[in-house]
């Protein structure tokens, strides 16, 4: 069986030197009356579906439309999945566009796991740094839960999960930024969070200045697109607003 692929995306939005995310309206709204240096962006968390697990990349920005409901949640209920049925939360970093949808507050006002039967990979040194770093990028609340919770599996510089994920730790982005390789049967897909975001940024060289290494970045993605194409990998852009997966 050949793996799904779903993106769940939450929408466009521009974001600029205050790091709040605004809602952008590509048929009505101009990007040049935002501020100047804004950047479009889509917000677009991954579900995989690779015989019958659930695998999620990235949470989102955690948002609730107005009847409440966690946005994730709503995006997989579209596509006929639970949030108890997500078996595995893969996290690039805790960047609040990122891991705004790791927990959420109940009903009863109850902080919780938004995928409560789903283990949680995440960097442990990127955690640490989080908790200390902290406003603006980070939002502490949205994942301290993490902590000391047996749903946690702590990664760390380099490593394979049951041999069919690979993950290494970047940096670029920030510090402790991990990228994931998903190889299953002749298939391969490849997430690379913040340090591969955007095709564009795949194929040209590119230095970001709002990465914590920017030249690394560059780097990273000159290497990934030469072992992409030659391995022939499916590239997942989390904030690609036109081209979600891309071969080269």
């Amino acid at each position: 069986m050949s793996i799904q692929v779903i993106p769940l995306s939450e929408g466009v939005f521009t974001i600029g030197h205050d790091k709040i995310f605004h809602p952008f309206n590509q048929d009505s709204d101009v990007l040049t009356e935002r501020p100047q240096g804004s950047l479009l962006v889509e917000i677009q968390p991954f579900l995989l579906i690779v015989d019958g697990v659930n695998i999620l990349f990235d949470t989102g920005l955690g948002f609730t439309l107005p009847n409440g409901q966690l946005q994730i949640h709503h995006n997989l209920a579209n596509h006929g999945i639970s949030p108890n049925a997500i078996d595995k939360v893969f996290l690039s970093h805790l960047h609040k566009d990122h891991a705004g949808g790791i927990c959420y507050d109940t009903e009863q006002g109850v902080r919780s796991f938004s995928f409560p039967n789903a283990i949680y990979y995440v960097n442990q040194k990127e955690f640490e740094y989080a908790m200390q770093k902290g406003q603006p990028s980070y939002v502490i609340e949205d994942f301290e839960l993490l902590k000391n919770s047996s749903q946690v599996e702590w990664l760390n510089e380099k490593g394979s999960i049951q041999g069919s994920i690979l993950y290494e730790q970047t940096g670029g982005h920030c510090p402790y930024h991990s990228v994931f390789l998903l190889e299953h049967k002749q298939e391969s897909y490849f997430f690379g969070g913040d340090v591969v975001p955007q095709y564009k940024q795949l194929i040209m060289r590119y230095v970001a200045k709002y990465d914590y290494d920017g030249k690394e970045s560059m780097l990273l993605r000159e290497r990934y697109a030469l072992e992409g194409k030659s391995g022939h990998w499916h590239f997942l852009f989390y904030h690609d607003v036109k081209q979600p997966v891309v071969q080269l």
